[in-house]
C-alpha cells in the first residue's frame, strides 16, 4: 500500500515580533519543522514528502528539508484545509493513503505515527484520526463517541458547550486518509465560501457514514504544539528529556558509549547485531587509518553472551582482512589491556558490562597503548555503528577463519602475570606469610590471581569463585553489602586481608584484618604514601573529581602534583601520561602506576596492597594513622539518587541559572561543570551531583572534616535533587 505524507507549514505566524515563521525556530539541533520532517524517517520515501509552505520560506523550507520533495505554496492562508487543496495537482493520479501533519507539531514520536498508520490498514478504514486522552484543558478538538466507543464528532473547543468542553479525548490533529477522499471532501467544503478548515472536512467524513477509527496516545509532551517562546522552550526540555530515556538506544537498536565503554541490556540492545555492526566500524577505523597489519585482540569474560560476542566480532574483523587474536577462554579485561599494548594492536576488544548487573553486557575498546578511547573517539565510533545495516557487515565464519590462519587463539596469561610481578616485591611477599580472603565475585579473577599470590606464597581462601554467568543474582560490584560473606569470613577466621574484585577484575575492594571496609579512597591515599615513602619512587598524581583530595594535601607534602580529571579512567590515563605521574586512581576502587597498563587493574592493585602490607609489617590500621599524620583527616559520604529523565536536564539548567553561594550553609569558594556539578568550599571540602554514565542514577558524593558534616552535605544535595 503507498503512502505520501503531507506537512502544513504555511502558518506563517511568528513567535514574536521580527522572528520568522514559528515552523522554522530553531529547536535543538534543527527547527520545528526539521523535527517534523524527521519523524517520517523510514515511515515515508522522500520523495513522497509534500511540504505547503508559505510565499518567502521556499529556501528555509528546503533546506530544512535536506531533500527535494514536493514543495507548495499557500498564497493566501485561507485556512488548514485551503492548505492541503493546493497540494491537489502534486497528488494528482494518486490513489494511495496520505499522512497529514502540522508543521508546529514536532514532539510526536516517530513510534506514534507508526502506530496510526498500522491501525489504520489493519482496520481497513477511510479516515484514521490521532487522539489523546490529556487532564488538561488543552484548546484542541473534543472527540465525542457513542456508548459503544464509535466516533460520532470532533466538537472545536469554540464551539463546546460545558458538556463537551468536559471530554479529555482530544483531536491531535494527525489523520491517515484517502488522498482522493479528502481532496473530494475538501472541494465540497470549499464550493461553500469562505475559510476552510480541515477539521470541518473530517467532520464531514466523519458524518457521511465512512468507515473512521483513532489511534490514541499515551505520552501527553506529544500534544504539545509550538505557538508561542514558552511552547518551543518546552519542547526544548522535552526533546532533551528524551535523550535520557531509559534504555533509549536499545529500543532504537542504537550503541551508545558512556564512560566505561558501550553498556546495554543483553537481548535489548546487546545484541549480536549491535557487535556485529560496532565491529565493522572498528574495522572500517582500522583500515582508514592503515593499520591492518598491526590486527585486533578480541577478549571476553564470564558473562551471557561475552564469548558468542568475541567470535562474532573475529568473524568480522577476518571478513575485513584484519588479523586478529582471539583470546582462548575467559579473561581479566586488565589482561587483554595488557596484551593489546603489549602487541601495539590496532585496537583491543573486552566483551564485559564490568560490575554491572548481570542482564548487562558491553564492550571496553583499547588503543594500542592499552587507553581507552576518549569521548570524541567513541562518539564518531558510535555514529558510523548506528549507520550501518546487516548488509553492510562484512565477515567470514569463525571455522574457516582460524583454518585460513587469520583468526589465532591464543594465551596471554602467564606473559600478563609475569609482568604484574615484574611490578610487585615477591620476595617481600613470601617472607610474609600471608592469609587472604578473596571473593572474585564470580568474575574472571581468580585465576590470575590466585596464581600471583600462590607464588607469593600466601594462604589464600577463595569463595565465590566458580563460573556463574548471573553472580549469584546480583551485581559483581565489590561494595560493602555485596562483601558481607567475605566479611563474616574474616571476622571468624582472622585473616590477615580480604580482597574483592568485580566482574572483569579491574577494580578492588579492601578488608582490613578486623573484616573492616577500607574505602577505596583510603587505599588510593595509603599507596600513594607507601610508593612514595617506603618504596621511594616520585612522581604526582591523578584522580578523578568524586575521588579523595587527600591525595592534594598528600602530593602538596610530597612536593609533587595533584590532577584532577573527569570521571571515567581514560581521562586519568590520559592525565598520567600528560604528567608522567606515578599513581592514578578513582574512588570506586580502580587503580595503575607509571609503567603498568594505561587501564585500572584489580588483579596489580591486589598484588600491590598486599605487598604493601608485607613489605611495612604493619596492619592497615596503622599505616592510617601515620598518613594521617601527614594529611590530617578528611571523611567520605556517597549516595545514588535514582534519576528520571527530567532530573537530567532540569538540575544543571538549576544549577547554571542559580549557581549556589552556600551549602548546607557552608560557603561556595568555586563551582566546576566539568563533569556533573562540583561545589568546592573551605579546607578541601566539596559536594558533588553527578549524573552516572552507565547507570540511571544520579550520584551523590561530599568530603568534609567530619562524618556528621559529610552528611549534612549529602542530606543537602538530595533536598536540592528532588525539588
Amino acid at each position: 500500500m503507498t503512502l505520501k505524507a503531507l506537512i502544513l507549514a504555511a502558518g506563517q505566524k511568528p513567535l514574536s515580533s521580527g522572528t520568522g515563521a514559528l515552523e522554522l525556530q530553531p529547536l535543538g539541533d534543527t527547527t520545528v519543522l526539521g523535527h517534523v520532517i524527521r519523524n517520517l524517517k523510514g515511515l515515508v520515501a522522500p520523495r513522497d514528502v509534500i511540504v505547503v509552505s508559505a510565499p518567502g520560506t521556499l529556501k528555509a523550507v528546503q533546506m530544512e528539508v535536506g531533500w527535494e520533495p514536493a514543495l507548495v505554496i499557500q498564497d493566501t492562508p485561507l485556512g488548514t484545509g485551503h492548505a492541503v487543496l493546493q497540494a491537489a495537482d502534486a497528488l494528482a493520479g494518486f490513489d494511495g493513503d496520505l499522512l497529514i501533519l502540522y508543521g508546529d507539531t514536532p514532539l510526536l514520536r516517530p513510534a506514534s505515527l507508526r502506530g496510526l498508520l498500522n491501525r489504520h490498514r489493519l482496520k481497513s478504514v477511510s479516515l484514521t484520526l490521532l487522539t489523546a486522552n490529556v487532564p488538561q484543558d488543552l484548546p484542541y478538538g473534543r472527540v465525542r463517541r457513542d456508548e459503544h466507543g464509535k466516533i460520532l464528532d470532533i466538537v472545536e473547543q469554540t464551539e463546546a458547550d460545558d458538556e463537551t468542553k468536559a471530554i479529555r479525548e482530544l483531536n491531535v490533529g494527525a489523520y491517515i486518509v484517502k488522498a482522493a477522499t479528502i481532496l473530494d471532501a475538501l472541494k465540497r467544503v470549499a464550493a461553500k465560501g469562505g475559510e476552510i478548515r480541515l477539521t470541518d472536512c473530517v467532520k464531514q467524513l466523519l458524518h457521511s457514514g465512512l468507515k473512521v477509527d483513532s489511534y490514541q496516545l499515551y505520552d501527553v509532551d506529544e500534544v504539545r504544539g509550538i505557538n508561542d517562546a514558552g511552547d518551543l522552550e518546552a519542547a526544548a526540555f522535552i526533546l532533551q528529556k528524551r535523550l535520557f530515556r531509559p534504555h533509549r538506544q536499545e529500543e532504537e537498536n542504537e550503541v551508545a558509549f558512556g564512560t566505561g565503554g558501550w553498556r546495554a541490556i543483553i537481548g535489548e540492545g546487546f545484541t549480536m547485531h549491535n557487535v556485529r555492526r560496532l565491529s565493522q566500524a572498528l574495522a572500517n577505523e582500522i583500515t582508514r587509518k592503515g593499520l591492518e597489519k598491526k590486527g585486533v585482540i578480541v577478549g571476553y569474560d564470564r558473562r551471557f553472551l561475552s564469548r558468542q560476542a568475541a567470535e562474532a566480532a573475529s568473524e568480522v574483523f577476518a571478513g575485513n582482512n584484519i588479523p586478529t587474536i582471539l583470546c582462548n577462554e575467559d579473561a581479566p579485561t586488565p589482561l587483554i589491556n595488557y596484551a593489546t599494548a603489549m602487541l601495539g594492536s590496532g585496537f583491543g576488544l573486552a566483551f564485559t558490562a564490568s560490575h554491572n548487573p548481570p542482564e548487562w553486557n558491553g564492550l571496553k575498546v583499547f588503543h594500542g597503548d592499552g587507553s581507552l578511547l576518549l569521548d570524541d573517539e567513541t562518539r564518531v565510533i558510535a555514529a558510523e555503528t548506528n549507520a550501518l545495516t546487516t548488509a553492510d557487515v562484512i565477515k567470514l565464519e569463525l571455522d574457516l577463519a582460524i583454518e585460513a590462519g587469520i583468526v589465532a587463539v591464543k594465551d596471554f596469561t602467564n606473559q600478563y602475570i609475569d609482568a604484574v610481578e615484574a611490578l610487585i616485591d615477591m620476595d617481600a611477599i613470601r617472607k610474609a606469610g600471608l592469609r587472604l580472603a578473596i571473593d572474585p565475585m564470580y568474575g574472571v579473577g581468580q585465576l590470575t590471581l590466585e596464581t600471583l599470590l600462590t607464588e607469593g606464597r600466601c594462604r589464600c581462601h577463595f569463595i565465590h569463585n566458580r563460573h556463574n554467568p548471573l553472580f549469584g543474582g546480583r551485581s559483581p560490584a565489590p561494595d560493602p553489602d555485596a562483601m558481607r560473606d567475605l566479611i563474616n569470613m574474616m571476622q571468624q577466621d582472622h585473616y590477615d586481608l580480604g580482597l574483592a574484585m568485580d566482574g572483569d577484575a579491574d577494580r578492588i575492594a579492601l578488608l582490613d584484618d578486623r573484616g573492616r571496609y577500607i574505602s577505596f579512597n583510603d587505599v588510593l591515599v595509603l599507596l600513594y604514601w607507601y610508593l612514595h615513602e617506603v618504596r621511594g619512587q616520585t612522581g604526582g598524581v591523578v584522580r578523578n573529581l568524586s575521588t579523595t583530595h587527600l591525595l592534594e594535601r598528600l602530593a602538596k607534602a610530597f612536593g609533587e602534583k595533584c590532577t584532577e580529571t573527569p570521571v571515567g579512567f581514560k581521562h586519568i590515563a590520559a592525565g598520567m601520561v600528560a604528567d608522567n605521574a606515578l599513581l592514578g586512581g578513582e574512588s570506586s576502587g580502580g587503580l595503575t602506576i607509571r609503567g603498568h597498563i594505561l587501564g585500572k587493574d584489580g588483579i596489580f592493585a591486589s598484588g600491590i596492597v598486599v605487598e604493601m602490607v608485607a613489605r611495612t609489617k604493619a596492619k592497615i590500621s596503622e599505616l592510617q594513622e601515620k598518613v594521617w599524620a601527614i594529611t590530617g583527616r578528611l571523611y567520605s559520604a556517597e549516595e545514588n539518587f535514582p534519576a528520571t529523565p527530567e532530573m537530567k536536564i532540569a538540575i544543571p539548567q538549576r544549577l547554571k541559572k542559580d549557581p549556589c553561594t552556600t551549602v548546607a550553609g557552608y560557603a561556595v569558594e568555586r563551582i566546576s561543570h566539568v563533569d556533573g556539578t562540583k561545589l568546592y568550599l573551605e579546607n578541601d571540602n566539596w559536594a558533588q551531583l553527578r549524573f552516572s554514565g552507565t547507570e540511571p542514577v544520579l550520584r551523590l558524593a561530599a568530603e568534609a572534616d567530619s562524618p556528621e558534616k559529610a552528611a549534612e552535605l549529602i542530606a543537602w544535595l538530595k533536598q536540592f535533587a528532588s525539588a
